[in-house]
């Protein structure tokens, strides 16, 4: 699941280069510019695959790495 995260963050960089909507000047719902809509989706669709990366992709280990380092901190404050 790790690679299937880091393959669409690569799909979301390519896809944020959208040179082809730059000359289209065609409304989306009779108000909102193609492009600005284009990019409204690309914000939603990376705030999902955010929400991926944080629950497949995010390292476990560090919770154990804060928990000791917040324990030595406490004992090097009673000594």
């Amino acid at each position: 699941m790790k690679y299937l995260v880091w393959g669409l963050v690569v799909l979301l960089v390519v896809l944020h280069q959208d040179l082809w909507n730059w000359d289209n000047d065609r409304l989306v719902f009779g108000f909102l510019p193609v492009t600005l809509a284009y990019h409204a989706g690309i914000s939603i669709a990376a705030s999902i695959v955010w929400l991926m990366a944080t629950k497949f992709a995010w390292p476990s280990d560090l919770e154990g790495v804060t928990e000791s380092a917040a324990e030595t901190d406490r004992s090097e404050a009673v000594s």
